[in-house]
């Protein structure tokens, strides 16, 4: 077993956490929807969280053909999952009640969810570079752009408590998101 392999279990195990939880939170909300009161904006963060962890975990293969591991490199890409995982974990409690309120309890959490989101960016921001300056990876078209557009995002999540803003966030989130990851990977097969 290489570095990169050894490495990359751990990671897959955390951010398989981060799924396996939101898998969870989903079915539970399935099996109680009688007594749930549905709130769209939660839901569809759950999905874009998803999306966030499986785009993630795509990029982080780039790492495979990086021969010379430093601890800092490890360190740093196994934050970055458990950053991920806690993204995860704030959309649904570890014992959900029967009869849980997801818009209560959306905003009651939104400043967390919010923080670690725009954390999870700026932590994209050094990795994303470093596969650059290692050669493992050219940096995305745009990329500056992009993760601006990320980061104003989760500061204004964070910041504000606009219900209008709240319902339309996470549906430009995943426009923008899905935008620039098609755009990306078109850019990556014309050349």
């Amino acid at each position: 077993m290489g570095v990169f392999e050894y490495i990359t279990v751990l990671v897959s195990v955390i951010l398989g956490l981060g799924i396996t939880h939101l898998a969870i939170g989903t079915s539970k909300l399935i099996q109680h929807r009688e007594q749930v009161r549905l709130y769209v904006p939660h839901s569809m963060w759950a999905v874009n969280v998803l999306l966030y962890i499986l785009m993630i975990w795509w990029g982080m293969y780039y790492w495979n053909q990086h021969e010379d591991w430093f601890a800092y490199e490890y360190l740093f890409i196994t934050l970055y999952a458990i950053v991920l995982f806690f993204l995860a974990s704030m959309l649904y409690p570890w014992d959900m009640e029967k009869d849980i309120d997801l818009d209560a309890y959306f905003y009651r959490n939104r400043r967390w969810f919010f923080g670690t989101l725009f954390i999870g960016w700026l932590i994209d921001i050094p990795e994303t570079v470093l596969k650059a300056g290692t050669g493992l990876r050219e940096l995305p078209q745009d990329y500056a752009v992009f993760v601006t557009v990320e980061l104003a995002m989760a500061a204004v999540g964070f910041l504000t408590s606009n219900r209008m803003v709240h319902l339309l966030l996470p549906f430009v989130w995943f426009t923008f998101t899905v935008f620039f990851a098609f755009a990306s990977i078109i850019g990556r097969i014309d050349t």
